[in-house]
């Protein structure tokens, strides 16, 4: 009789659709960008700022959640989060005053976020051992699909009907969509009396875990959370401010949102590419490759000054978006293994939502100011230099933990 499959991959698809339907949304906010610009009159420090709201208000309580997560379990926490997403993007079609804009993205859909990758990644790294980075990629591609095709739907919708419309259609989706997948969400193997990469092993021997003492008193933990807020600098930059800055380039509405899913469908190779890596060559090596491609993505976006040229950008920037998105959370099971992984990982978060929140909301403040991205845009690339400079003081991977993966 065939053995079932094993339930881990049920938590691997859910968290791939949970993924893929909120960082999906969060492309399409920079669809979103030019159609409150142009009703509104707002300048776009204000409706960058409404981003950088939801990403503090998303890290500070992807703390709470991943302690959450370690003591109670994924399944409630996701499901009040779905709906506070889904919810947020329903009233984001109601919109007249900036305070509502505020409130609804910034504060309603900041907290519909706040488990999306804490809490899934979170799991899935108990559910695997031998296969986590594997895993982590597969739930990270979930997040590459839905920037390629969330954008690029909601931008149909916008043609078609309306910003106001491809909201509601967008957020009773999400809400459905995400509150479904909450429920196959568990906590780890052991609540279903299995064993990590599945139950065939239950008379193998676990790996030993990594380090597990005190990470506040690491310099790695440090390191760590210092990458974490400058890659946020630069990615939640280049996601919220792509959009409009191909438009201001002469881009058609509909080619500047097919840079932005563009980025989203190559960062799936990136994901692929680093989950398939990192168990071999550890989180340091991931970390500096993600960088280089990173720094050379934005060399050529100081020069790209026709709207094909972000296409290429696209490509290379694509792989290294993705790419980031999935090397940290098996990098923080690697040096300080999975016992209160939720808890650290929600902090490395925080850290990475201020930058997140600082960026966006400066890059727009610069743009009122100079009638240009030029200045931003050069500033991340500096960010980039000093993340390369910091992760290349992170150890390589340690034996014991190159033992286990390879087991």
């Amino acid at each position: 009789m065939k053995a079932p499959l094993y339930y881990g991959y049920h938590v691997v698809w859910a968290s791939f659709l949970i993924q893929g339907v909120t960082i999906g949304g969060n492309f399409a906010y920079g669809v979103l960008f030019k159609e409150l610009e142009m009703e509104f009159g707002w300048s776009r420090a204000t409706i960058a700022g409404a981003s950088s709201a939801s990403l503090l208000v998303m890290g500070f309580m992807a703390v709470a959640a991943g302690r959450l997560n370690d003591r109670i379990g994924p399944r409630w926490l996701l499901t009040a989060s779905a709906v506070f997403y889904g919810l947020g993007y329903l009233l984001f079609s109601r919109l007249q005053a900036p305070w509502q804009l505020y409130l609804v993205y910034g504060l309603m859909v900041g907290i519909g976020l706040c488990t999306h990758d804490v809490v899934t990644l979170s799991t899935v790294a108990r559910w695997f051992t031998r296969r986590r980075g594997l895993a982590s990629a597969v739930v990270k591609v979930g997040t590459g699909c839905g920037q390629l095709l969330v954008p690029l739907a909601v931008a149909a919708l916008v043609a078609g009907y309306g910003w106001r419309t491809a909201c509601v259609a967008f957020g009773a989706t999400a809400l459905v969509v995400l509150v479904a997948a909450a429920q196959v969400m568990r906590p780890d193997p052991e609540s279903m009396g299995l064993r990590a990469d599945g139950a065939a092993r239950r008379g193998s021997p676990v790996p030993p875990e990594p380090y597990t003492g005190s990470a506040t008193r690491s310099p790695l933990f440090w390191i760590l959370c210092c990458s974490q807020a400058i890659v946020f600098a630069c990615l939640i930059t280049i996601t919220i401010h792509i959009v409009p800055h191909a438009t201001d380039l002469g881009a058609p509405r509909a080619t500047a949102a097919a840079v932005i899913s563009a980025i989203g469908g190559i960062s799936v190779l990136g994901r692929l590419a680093v989950g398939g890596a990192i168990d071999r060559i550890g989180g340091r090596r991931a970390l500096i490759a993600c960088y280089a491609a990173l720094f050379a993505s934005l060399v050529w976006l100081q020069f790209a000054n026709e709207p094909w040229m972000l296409f290429v950008f696209a490509a290379v920037y694509g792989v290294a978006h993705g790419g980031f998105f999935k090397v940290m959370s098996p990098t923080v099971a690697e040096f300080f293994g999975t016992r209160v992984h939720g808890a650290l990982f929600g902090t490395v978060l925080m850290f990475g939502s201020i930058g997140g929140a600082i960026g966006p909301l400066a890059a727009g403040a610069v743009f009122d100011a100079t009638g240009s991205y030029r200045i931003a845009f050069g500033v991340l690339l500096g960010l980039a230099v000093a993340g390369l400079v910091l992760v290349s003081r992170l150890p390589p991977m340690r034996g014991r933990a190159r033992a286990a993966v390879a087991a």
